[in-house]
C-alpha cells in the first residue's frame, strides 16, 4: 500500500511518516514549505520523498497526488491557530486550508479510488453539557471559525468519499511543534504560580499513539466517523496541568480559575470536549493508552 500525507510539518503528520517508515510502507510527505522544515531528528520524515504542496491550489493537489497515485491519503494539513481564525481577514484563509484543501484532496481521492483520512476536532461540537460526543452525533452547532471550517471539511469528505475515516482528536501533543505542555513548562520555569482552567472537560491526544492508529485504521475497509484521544478519563486543563508538573517534578503552585476568569481568548473553547471512544474498539481498533502513560514518554522523549 502506498500512502500520501499532508501536513508532515506539523506534530501529527510527522509521526504519521515515521510510522509508516517503521512498517515498511512506501508513502509521500506533503506540506506548503518547500523542503521539509520540521525537528530534524533523523527520524523517517527526513530520508523519506517529500513534495511542496498548497492544498488551496486546486490544479496543484490534482497534479501532486495524482502523479504519486496512493492508494491512502492521510490528511492532517489544517489551519489550527484558533484564535488567529476568528480575525477578519484570515477567514478567507482558514476557510482556503479546512474547506476548500479539504475538499480538492477529496476529490482527487474520488477520481483515484484511494483511501482518504481526515483528521478533525472536538471543536466541530457546541461544547455543551456532560454527556460525551458519539462519533455519529449530527447536533454539531460549531462556536468557532476553527470548529465551522473543520465541520465543513468533514462534510466534503462525507459527501465525496465512500472510502473515508474521519476521526476526531482534542488537546493534541507531540515532538514537533508547539503545545500546551511545551508551553506549561516553559512558564514553571519563570513562574511559582499559574492560572489554569478548570471548566473545560476532555482528553488529550498523543500524536506518536494517534498516528499507530491511523495506520491500524488504513490498514482495514471499516470505514466511518471514530473519536481517537488517549484513554485514562476525561480531566479539565487544570488537571492535565498539575500533572504534567508533578511528572516532571516541578513545583508550580496550579490555581483553577473558569474560562470567565481567565479571559484572554478570542475564539471560543468548547466546555464539553469528551469523545466517546467505544467505537474504536467496537470496530477492532486498539484504543490509544491512558493520557498519563503518554505524558510520561512524552516527557521522556522531548528530555532526549
Amino acid at each position: 500500500m502506498k500512502f500520501f500525507v499532508t501536513g508532515v510539518g506539523g506534530q501529527l503528520g510527522h509521526d504519521v511518516m515515521n510510522e509508516l517508515h517503521k512498517r515498511g510502507y512506501e508513502a509521500v510527505g506533503s506540506d506548503v514549505a518547500p523542503a521539509y522544515s520540521g525537528v530534524d531528528d533523523g527520524s523517517a520524515v527526513v530520508s523519506m520523498p517529500y513534495v511542496s504542496l498548497d492544498i488551496t491550489d486546486a490544479d496543484a493537489v490534482a497534479r501532486v497526488i495524482g502523479e504519486a497515485r496512493p492508494d491512502a491519503v492521510i490528511h492532517c494539513a489544517a489551519w489550527t491557530a484558533v484564535d488567529a481564525a476568528e480575525d477578519e481577514e484570515n477567514i478567507p484563509k482558514v476557510t482556503a486550508v479546512n474547506v476548500d484543501g479539504t475538499r480538492h484532496i477529496a476529490e482527487v481521492c474520488a477520481e483515484l479510488g484511494c483511501k482518504m483520512t481526515y483528521i478533525s476536532t472536538d471543536y466541530v461540537f457546541d461544547g455543551q453539557g456532560e454527556r460525551p460526543w458519539q462519533p455519529d452525533d449530527t447536533n454539531y452547532g460549531p462556536l468557532s471559525v476553527y470548529g465551522r471550517t473543520k465541520l465543513e471539511g468533514e462534510q466534503a469528505v462525507s459527501s465525496l468519499l465512500e472510502k473515508y475515516f474521519i476521526v476526531r482528536i482534542a488537546w493534541v501533543f507531540g515532538l514537533n511543534g508547539k503545545n500546551f505542555i511545551k508551553t506549561m513548562l516553559n512558564v514553571g520555569k519563570t513562574h511559582d504560580t499559574v492560572r489554569v482552567v478548570c471548566d473545560q472537560i476532555g482528553t488529550p491526544t498523543y500524536t506518536l499513539d494517534l498516528a499507530r492508529l491511523l495506520v491500524d485504521m488504513n490498514e482495514t475497509d471499516r470505514y466511518g466517523y471514530y473519536h481517537a484521544t488517549n484513554e485514562g478519563g476525561y480531566i479539565s486543563w487544570y488537571d492535565f496541568t498539575k500533572e504534567i508538573y508533578r511528572q516532571a517534578g516541578m513545583s508550580v503552585n496550579v490555581i483553577p480559575v473558569t474560562t470567565a476568569e481567565y479571559g484572554l481568548s478570542k475564539a471560543a473553547r468548547p466546555f464539553n470536549s469528551r469523545l466517546d471512544k467505544s467505537k474504536l474498539r467496537e470496530a477492532g481498533f486498539t484504543p490509544l493508552p491512558t493520557w498519563q502513560d503518554a505524558l510520561e514518554r512524552y516527557l521522556k522523549e522531548i528530555d532526549n
